[in-house]
């Protein structure tokens, strides 16, 4: 019943969120061809980003507008617009960005969904760089199931791990590449969650699409994950085609005072 009434909820607020992307002004001239793409530019598709002769993975999805948005059937709509154009006659191009904090590959502050966290100012100014940063394990999850207690207990993932890519059927759809927000995503329940918290080591939680927590266990999982403030959620990170196993992790945000999620860029060291 709850989560019919979220969905209810989200369908009544796109059009005022749809609004407020495209009130900002004309598309940028950056996003030219990407609306007739789905993956816009060719180095936005879900083959490998890599650098350095390979060493580098880049495991972070473009800000596009066609970018899916949490609501059936949304996309985030334009996030860019050029203020000032030298085309225009200005001295210079001045562009503005204007978007929510949990839009793409973003990180979750504990205040994201614990009232009293937000409250005692644990942003994400106040996130643990050294969380953010170490060796990760890139894993995949069973196909046929949310990420479960039983699907956590399955995975054997070792004591002292302390963080995880969890790559899900979600991938394997290719939904961050679809320009519509699907909310039959795979994602934790909230048993799956607290067998996490309960019996493994690890802080940094990431997931392939724009919630770590299943559609049905929206908020439980996350309330399952955020009882404490040490786990760090990253979201909606670009898996595809990098194969699984022990990585150098490096994650930066941005420094936004206040807020309880931010845009992150990600990258796999080999």
């Amino acid at each position: 019943m709850a989560a019919a009434a979220l969905a209810l909820l989200l369908l009544v607020l796109l059009p005022a969120s749809h609004a407020l992307a495209t009130a900002a002004g004309d598309a940028h001239p950056g996003y030219a061809g990407a609306e007739a793409d789905t993956c816009g530019a060719a180095r936005h598709g879900p083959g490998l980003e890599e650098y350095g002769g390979g060493r580098i993975v880049d495991i972070t999805h473009a800000y596009r507008p066609v970018m899916p948005a949490f609501a059936p059937g949304a996309t985030v709509g334009p996030l860019v617009r050029l203020k000032a154009s030298m085309e225009e006659g200005s001295e210079y191009n001045l562009s503005e960005l204007r978007m929510e904090c949990h839009m793409g590959t973003h990180v979750d502050a504990p205040g994201h969904m614990n009232q009293d966290h937000f409250a005692a100012g644990l942003d994400v100014d106040t996130l643990d760089l050294d969380v953010l940063n170490g060796p990760a394990l890139l894993i995949d999850v069973p196909r046929h199931t949310n990420i479960t207690a039983e699907a956590m207990q399955s995975l054997n993932i070792p004591k002292g791990v302390r963080r995880v890519l969890f790559r899900t059927l979600n991938t394997d759809r290719g939904l961050m590449w679809k320009a519509a927000g699907d909310l039959s995503y795979v994602g934790f329940t909230e048993d799956g969650a607290q067998w996490l918290v309960d019996n493994t080591d690890i802080k940094l939680v990431g997931i392939d699409y724009i919630s770590v927590a299943s559609f049905d266990h929206l908020i439980t999982a996350h309330l399952a994950f955020f009882k404490n403030a040490d786990i760090i959620i990253v979201e909606a990170l670009k898996l595809d085609n990098v194969n699984t196993g022990l990585y150098m992790l490096h994650c930066l945000h941005l420094r936004l005072v206040g807020a309880e999620g931010s845009p992150i860029r990600c990258i796999l060291i080999k």
